[in-house]
């Protein structure tokens, strides 16, 4: 199998997705097409855009379609939901394996502290959302939606937190991001648990999805290093776990944990290998340029076990997650906010600005914040955990702000939690959005603002040289 490393349409397709990472910020991206949402959704073509998104999806035969679900063919919405969104998963997942294995989750005493904030920025949300549902008298179906707020959007996040530059201690990057996968990790516990629906045929499914996961465990332990192998049987068990009713984007988190981790040839054995090719192939030039137009059998031989070699040298987990990263970030990501975000807002209506709306917001805004401080705030104090060096109580409370943007998994839960077209999920996506937008621009202009302080603090008591 060609790697990326050495394929020439994917190193122009990794080199375009590149430049294009160098010139637009992914959360710029994402906001600039939820607006584009939101505008379509109140204007005349609102009707066009809702269209699009019920077109039904085909794929297969007369009598068999990949993408149905209870004998009902996806909607382009639903594709986009529960195919799309899987894909996003699996990254999800194999970020969480990575940072387990040799990034912050992988040192208990590193990790316990962002474990402990996500916790807090996990349960406050739910504890306001519920207070206020019950004091607003909430019908059980309102509360449904009491897991929105909890999430936390790492690319929104992070990408607020990029945009202050080099001022960003190192520190509160790696805090934010460990919080974050904590957080993703919480989301995925709450789609496996609440969203899943066992049918009459269920258990059958299971069977089969369960014997193709032992296969992948298999590959794994035998160090299969082939993505064809695991993407074709990761889309089966994709398939068997949509018609046993639970959540298909679990699918992608589970296969993602079965993606070995380590590279079939480690670098020393890669390198000399690479250098017995080409010394060989050196061996086979003859001078005479005109003749090398054409490579003999014995010269594309040579080439063919470098490619091989550079395909071994790279984990399946870091080659799946370095193909997929540009394209989740330009792709995935801005067609589920497209998909996602369009909100009617009907400011005549004052429901439009109530209940489930007003819950959401003061979940994230309100709740992330204090659930992330209170909680890093208690495990300091308490000695359970120190304080990363860089970090001060003050980045801390601009940083607890942001975790209050949570986007694109927010919105995915709002979609669970609510029936399409309903006055709730509309409620729940301005939620979303107005507590956002709000916790992202209050957490930067406060981080910006107690950073450029100490930047000046830093200046002024700088010794003269």
């Amino acid at each position: 199998m060609s790697s990326k490393y050495t394929n020439p349409k994917l190193i122009k397709l990794h080199s375009i997705f590149g430049q294009l990472e160098e010139r637009i910020n992914p959360g710029v991206l994402l906001l600039v097409v939820a607006l584009t949402a939101i505008i379509l959704s109140n204007s005349p073509l609102y009707e066009w855009y809702d269209s699009i998104l019920k077109t039904n999806i085909y794929l297969g035969t007369e009598h068999f379609n990949f993408f149905n679900h209870n004998g009902h063919s996806f909607t382009l919405l639903q594709f986009i939901n529960d195919a799309l969104m899987t894909i996003f998963f699996f990254a999800v997942g194999l970020e969480i394996k990575r940072e387990i294995l040799v990034g912050e989750l992988s040192s208990f005493r590193q990790a316990l502290l962002p474990i402990i904030a996500a916790c807090g920025g996990m349960i406050l949300p739910v504890v306001i959302f519920f207070t206020y549902g019950k004091i607003q008298g909430f019908t059980p179906e309102a509360l449904r939606g009491i897991a929105i707020p909890m999430a936390t959007d790492i690319a929104f996040s992070v990408g607020v937190l990029s945009l202050l530059g080099k001022k960003v201690p190192l520190s509160l990057k790696i805090f934010l991001l460990a919080l974050a996968i904590v957080d993703d990790i919480g989301g995925i516990a709450v789609i496996a648990i609440f969203f899943s629906h066992f049918t009459s045929t269920s258990f059958i499914y299971l069977l089969v999805s369960f014997a193709f996961f032992a296969l992948l465990l298999l590959g794994n332990r035998l160090h299969v290093n082939s993505k064809l192998f695991f993407t074709s049987i990761g889309l089966i068990i994709w398939y068997c776990f949509l018609q046993a009713g639970i959540h298909p984007t679990i699918a992608g988190v589970l296969v993602a944990f079965t993606i070995p981790a380590r590279p079939h040839l480690n670098l020393s054995i890669f390198t000399k290998r690479i250098e017995t090719e080409l010394s060989a192939i050196k061996q086979t030039e003859n001078g005479n340029t005109n003749s090398d137009i054409i490579l003999s059998n014995q010269q594309i031989e040579h080439l063919t076990n470098i490619d091989i070699a550079s395909d071994h040298a790279v984990s399946p987990l870091q080659d799946f997650e370095s193909n997929l990263h540009s394209f989740i970030n330009f792709i995935i990501m801005p067609v589920f906010a497209f998909a996602n975000a369009g909100v009617r807002v009907d400011l005549s209506n004052p429901e439009t600005l109530s209940g489930v709306t007003v819950a959401v917001i003061l979940g994230l805004f309100v709740g992330k914040f204090a659930g992330i401080f209170s909680f890093t705030w208690l495990a300091v104090q308490l000695k359970i955990s120190p304080m990363p060096t860089g970090m001060t109580w003050k980045n801390l409370s601009g940083l607890s702000i942001l975790g209050g943007i949570g986007f694109t998994v927010a919105l995915f839960l709002a979609g669970l939690s609510y029936t399409s077209g309903s006055l709730f999920l509309n409620q729940a996506k301005l939620g979303v959005m107005l507590g956002s937008l709000l916790s992202g621009m209050v957490g930067y202009f406060l981080l910006y603002r107690i950073l450029q302080t100490r930047t000046i603090k830093r200046t002024l008591h700088k010794p003269k040289q």
